[in-house]
């Protein structure tokens, strides 16, 4: 049951008497205050068990148009209240999610400014803070443009930090761990090439940011609810250990275009002394709106197949041909050489739709089905793509006809190419398309750079057209899975078709030379804390030379690690990324991602530490089965495993899928054991993991 209870207590009073204000969350162990400093100018600090989290800060905005919102303020009214409430998510990590916080709402009125005022909303969780900017509709405020948000987070030392080099257009950049005052020396270095990227500084970073204080404070940054505005990024002042926001511009350099009533997103802040408490934190998904959808039985968690790994690793290609100038509409490609390599022929998917119908996995991912792959790449052609028509070797009616008679969905792929005109020009008509064949769920990719020339991936633009693409895939009950968008914010929770996204990393790059293998024991304190991702695991033969002899990278990590990634990366769309072929070699090890869940009714995260480890345990939506994944960096250590999550006075049988005893991630990955063992809830289990290793468990 949905159970809501909202307490509101105006406290109104005189300007002269407003000093401070202050509120605690619902367990006390947060603190919240909020003052005005000299000048008139907003501050906010934040405490955890009395340690402090956040010293003053100082909050406003520049604007470029009309006198900015940084100073000159007085409180002329204070609002605090509570707020309970339990949910049931669409999908998700629980099958009931409480939202509990209490609330101050602050309004400041600047004087001078025609009396315009602003008002400024803090909740504080039990796990953390959220805050944002509000602008009311008023007679002396209507239109304005953000030049940039000053928000601080001043933080109390020289924290260890999990971040990426900001950018404008990427976050597909591993992971670098250091001290906050190592950034700038080692930002170079950790700026590598992508096809788009715009970096800004040499201190800056992205969110989420993922830090450790010297006291054992786990800490992280963040947003939630980004809509129609800018996506935050943070500069770093080094020498004082202070984080400012700064906002993607557009192609002309401003911030954001504003017209009152509206107001910022949530900024972010989950504190913990214990680093599950970072992972089992629900405050972005509670900052956000409730679904907006009436009807959402046709949102469902999708595990799926797809002709796209041997893309990747070279074995087949995208393009039909060996083209160098193709202009859709133009050429003939029925008049065309084949190039002998292409994936997404008839034939090749239908063998993908057996197999998935085989081993009762629900959809087939088909990229590189459509006209005009050819001639994109690295370059800003407006019109490659229409999205509807095929090449000569992928029969569209048969694919549907032969799909459905096996229980399996396609999922249709939609690469823009970047530009973002073209897609707006074909979506419904594409869409139209989909619903017309068969498919309920479309993987979108915004490679290369954006058109409009000049607009970059996480600026306003790009932002507002991301959530048309959602709510437009919505009227068609189609789902959603961007590739290349910006990363995510928990909208997921008010637009449950937003059923993944990659912004981020992911296994591509294992056969681009690699990731690190602490890289996924990092990804849910980072990435992932904003919403699911298409992370694509499921790879078993790790080294990409038996598919194509030309690629010798590897994946940095033993096959178990992959099994174990579908308990610990989080998505209610996972990919068996690899291809049949290899499955079938090894389908002793493929039962578990055959078997493991995508949707859950509880999560339990039994050991943590960013970029060391991770173990989790979660339980089957409706089911009495549980699954357990543990993964590791480059160190071997001893995975502990507790039951106590299991019904007391029963017994289960558990599948323990290990690494071998000679396994290791860069000598032997594909060495595994797979051995039954019964379990209760006092069975205390100690497994060895090798390096870059894992433990996956089936409980039934």
């Amino acid at each position: 049951m949905r159970r809501s209870i909202l307490i509101a207590a105006l406290m109104l009073h005189a300007v002269l008497f407003v000093q401070a204000q202050e509120i605690t969350s619902p367990d006390k162990n947060l603190t919240l205050k909020f003052e005005l400093q000299g000048n008139g100018v907003p501050t906010y600090q934040l405490h955890y068990k009395q340690r402090e989290v956040i010293k003053p800060s100082k909050l406003g905005l520049e604007t470029k148009d009309v006198p900015s919102f940084l100073d000159g303020f007085t409180i002329t009214k204070t609002e605090q209240g509570t707020f309970d409430e339990s949910w049931n998510p669409v999908w998700g990590e629980e099958k009931t999610i409480r939202n509990h916080y209490n609330e101050l709402l602050v309004t400041l009125t600047q004087k001078a400014v025609q009396d315009r005022y602003i008002r400024i909303r803090f909740r504080l969780f039990n796990d953390g803070l959220g805050f944002r900017y509000e602008f009311p509709s008023q007679k002396n405020l209507n239109y304005f443009i953000i030049k940039e948000e000053h928000t601080q987070f001043a933080l109390t030392g020289d924290h260890k930090a999990f971040w990426l080099p900001g950018d404008f257009d990427t976050q597909e950049y591993e992971t670098v761990t250091s001290n906050l005052s190592e950034i700038r020396g080692k930002m170079k270095a950790a700026v590598t090439p992508n096809v788009s990227q715009t970096t800004f500084s040499p201190t800056g970073v992205q969110t989420p940011l993922m830090l450790k204080s010297k006291d054992g404070l786990y800490i992280n940054i963040h947003e939630a609810a980004l809509i129609d505005y800018s996506c935050m990024s943070l500069n770093l002042d080094d020498k004082n250990f202070v984080l400012e926001s700064f906002l993607t511009p557009d192609a002309i350099g401003d911030k954001g275009y504003m017209q009152a009533p509206t107001q910022s997103p949530w900024r972010t802040v989950i504190v913990s002394d214990k680093a599950a408490g970072i992972l089992e934190s629900r405050l972005i998904l509670n900052l956000n709106e409730p679904t907006k959808y009436k009807d959402v039985s046709w949102i469902k968690p999708i595990k799926y197949v797809g002709v796209w790994w041997e893309m990747i690793t070279g074995k087949s290609t995208w393009a039909y041909t060996d083209l160098e100038n193709v202009q859709l509409g133009i050429t003939d490609y029925s008049k065309t050489k084949p190039n002998g390599k292409h994936g997404a022929t008839t034939q090749h998917v239908k063998e993908y739709i057996d197999f998935a119908a085989k081993n009762g996995l629900d959809a087939v991912l088909v990229e590189g089905w459509n006209q005009g792959w050819e001639d994109w790449f690295g370059k800003t052609k407006d019109y490659v793509f229409d999205f509807v028509t095929p090449y000569p070797d992928f029969d569209v009616k048969e694919i549907h006809r032969y799909a459905a008679s096996k229980g399996i969905k396609i999922i249709m792929h939609h690469e823009t190419s970047g530009s973002v005109r073209n897609y707006e020009r074909h979506l419904d008509t594409a869409y139209k398309f989909m619903v017309e064949n068969g498919y309920n769920a479309v993987k979108s990719g915004y490679v290369g750079q954006i058109i409009p020339r000049g607009e970059h991936h996480y600026g306003q633009w790009l932002v507002n057209h991301y959530l048309y693409d959602i709510t437009k895939a919505a009227d068609y009950k189609i789902m959603v899975n961007a590739h290349e968008a910006v990363r995510p914010t928990g909208l997921c929770r008010t637009y449950p078709n937003l059923i993944g996204n990659e912004a981020a990393r992911g296994t591509e790059y294992e056969a681009f030379g690699g990731n690190n293998p602490d890289h996924t024991t990092i990804l849910p304190f980072t990435r992932l804390m904003g919403g699911p991702m298409d992370y694509t695991p499921g790879i078993f033969e790790t080294q990409c030379s038996v598919y194509n002899p030309e690629n010798k990278s590897f994946v940095h990590t033993t096959l178990v690690h992959q099994l174990a990634l579908y308990v610990t990366m989080y998505s209610p769309l996972q990919m068996a990324a690899d291809l049949p072929e290899t499955y079938n070699k090894y389908m002793d090890a493929f039962q578990f991602i055959k078997d493991v869940a995508v949707d859950w009714d509880e999560s339990h995260i039994l050991e943590a530490e960013p970029g060391d480890y991770i173990t989790i345990a979660r339980k089957a939506k409706n089911k009495e089965e549980w699954y357990i994944g543990s993964i590791t960096d480059e160190n071997p250590r001893i995975a502990n495993i507790t039951f106590e999550y299991l019904p007391k006075g029963k017994t289960y049988e558990a599948t323990v899928y290990a690494d071998g005893k000679d396994a290791s991630y860069d000598k032997n990955p594909k060495s595994y054991a797979i051995r039954k063992i019964k379990v209760t809830s006092k069975t205390i289990l100690k497994q060895p993991v090798a390096s870059g290793g894992g433990m996956a468990i089936s409980i039934k």
